[in-house]
């Protein structure tokens, strides 16, 4: 788990694909990891996830590739079996976060509400995903976090994008997770790679030198 936040305090920024084309996911991961992106997400709601996760383990051996909506036990197991080296939930869900203590890998459930982040922590959980981050009130709700539940990182999602990253950061995350405000629908339809690269290159240099959040 040391590792693991040394990852995120380091990259600052989860790269997360969802995609129902499997070819156009690896291409998205392919572009987002050619623009500085060192944590990739594909969640399990996207085409093929298994064989994605480890096709990507191969190409980009130099990322740390993780599986993303991770909904119950079964496939948190399957992701763990597919090479994933990372997992992450939208919601909390008690059992999953019980069972990745026992798994080689980091686990990162979903919490909406304060109640459910302190029920995650007591459970062991130190990381934790804040979702949907926009309808919270963005940074500044994570800004709140701060003073009552300072010792559990947090990682916003639902709403990021490359102009309020920095934000969120600042207000004390250690790390963002951007999915549709990185990968334009757009440039996908038009096979846009090198746009998608450039917006991953500005995303890490806005990150870089930004203020470590403390965690306890």
């Amino acid at each position: 788990m040391t590792r693991w936040l040394q990852l995120l305090q380091k990259h600052r920024a989860i790269a997360v694909i969802r995609c129902t084309d499997y070819n156009l996911a690896y291409k998205m991961a392919l572009a987002a990891a050619a623009g500085g992106m060192i944590l990739i997400e594909i969640t399990w709601n996207s085409d093929r996830p298994e064989e994605l996760i480890a096709r990507l383990r191969t190409k980009l051996p130099h990322c740390t590739i993780g599986a993303g909506t991770i909904l119950n036990l079964q496939q948190f197991q399957a992701a763990v079996s597919a090479g994933a080296q990372f997992a992450v939930a939208p919601h909390y869900d008690p059992t999953v976060l019980a069972a990745s203590f026992h798994s080689p890998i980091p686990f990162v459930p979903g919490v909406f509400s304060p109640s459910e982040m302190v029920r995650a922590w007591q459970q062991g959980a130190i990381v934790v995903k804040v979702f949907p981050i926009k309808s919270l009130g963005g940074a500044d709700y994570i800004k709140c976090l701060q003073g009552p539940l300072g010792q559990i990182a947090t990682i916003p999602t639902g709403g990021i994008t490359i102009d309020n990253a920095r934000s969120a950061i600042d207000a004390g995350a250690i790390a963002v997770g951007i999915s549709s405000n990185l990968f334009p629908s757009q440039a996908i339809a038009e096979g846009n790679w090198s746009y998608i690269t450039e917006r991953a290159r500005l995303l890490c240099h806005r990150l870089q030198d930004s203020p470590l959040p403390q965690t306890k």
